[in-house]
């Protein structure tokens, strides 16, 4: 359950993830001209992740300022928005629902089945089953087992 869930890194952690995404989209970015990257990352709701953290994408963007022929140059000064960062699951769920976001069309699972559904019982498919239940929208995923949400 999402009670059991504790302060450590979840075992869904993936390593560098992160800084994998964010290297790529400031490549893109820097071909681009563009100085603006945006990262739906979010701190809240028992993540752990170290690259989730609000420190971490501070530090990541300035080292980007740094890493960049622009950012070094001057000619732009590269900046990472994370709208999502200190919203809930419950948040960012309410927020996605207005925007006409299809969340039957998404999962957030770490092992789903071959056919694509959700395993129901990872740590990311616990907290997204207790983000629908808490925002009081219908969870629209499919799931391999039929357990209530945690």
């Amino acid at each position: 359950s999402v009670a059991d869930l504790s302060g450590d890194i979840p075992i869904t952690y993936v390593p560098a993830r992160n800084t994998v995404f964010l290297s790529f989209a400031l490549a893109w970015a820097e071909v681009l001209g563009a100085a603006d990257i945006f990262i739906g990352v979010s701190a809240l709701d028992y993540s752990g992740y170290p690259d989730c953290r609000p420190e971490f994408i501070h530090a990541y963007e300035a080292m980007a300022n740094l890493a960049t022929k622009a950012g070094v140059e001057g000619s732009t000064s590269m900046t990472i928005h994370t709208p999502l960062i200190s919203m809930t699951k419950a948040e960012i769920i309410r927020v996605g629902t207005t925007l006409g976001i299809d969340y039957g069309l998404t999962i957030s699972c770490y092992d789903p089945s071959p056919q694509g559904s959700a395993c129901g019982r990872c740590d990311s498919c616990l907290l997204r089953r207790r983000g629908f239940l808490d925002a009081g929208i219908p969870d629209p995923t499919p799931y391999q087992d039929s357990g209530a949400p945690a």
